[in-house]
């Protein structure tokens, strides 16, 4: 019974740090938003590949696809310095 309610807890675990990731995506972009907002010193190339990572992150965030959000949404953080 023990090993039972165990793996019940597991499970719950994982599912509600499935959904806490999903919903960090916009705290994601918050950030993002605010780091560009300060006019940081980026190349025009680095600028142009952040908004468009950022896009990318919003539409598929949008689409359900947080994993996918989240590693684009990484890789701005990242050339930002974030």
């Amino acid at each position: 019974m023990r090993s039972l309610t165990q793996g019940l807890i597991g499970i719950a675990m994982i599912v509600v740090s499935g959904f806490a990731l999903a919903h960090n995506c916009p705290n994601e972009m918050k950030a993002i938003d605010a780091k560009m907002a300060t006019k940081p010193a980026l190349s025009a190339a680095d600028a142009t590949k952040v908004t468009q990572l950022r896009a990318d992150g919003e539409a598929q965030h949008k689409a359900g696809k947080h994993d996918e959000s989240m590693k684009s949404l990484g890789e701005a953080k990242k050339i930002l310095g974030i």
